[in-house]
């Protein structure tokens, strides 16, 4: 992803959301987003860092939805709708 993908991403946001940090896909966690800063990665090319807050605050498990559009929860399917089963009394087979 580039900068230019994530302000594209962004854009779409309404500006006044706050910013969380989702960490973790085997326990889906959501972080205070901290700091943001830039150098360069060993080829010389320019990086941007996003991160966790200094104080690491977290804001408990990442919403389900969230997790799955993220690809780290498999989607749970809903129950099947269906009558209601009624308990069977000892010698009733109607």
């Amino acid at each position: 992803m580039t900068v230019a993908d994530l302000m594209k991403h962004l854009s779409m946001a309404d500006p006044s959301a706050r910013v969380r940090l989702g960490i973790n896909p085997f326990v889906p966690m959501a972080h205070k987003m901290g700091t943001v800063t830039g150098d360069t990665d060993q080829d010389g090319r320019p990086i941007v860092y996003l991160a966790e807050d200094a104080e690491a605050v977290q804001y408990g498990y990442l919403p389900r939805p969230v997790a799955e559009a993220l690809s780290w929860m498999p989607p749970v399917e809903p129950p099947a709708r269906g009558g209601r089963l009624r308990a069977v009394a000892d010698g009733d087979t109607s």
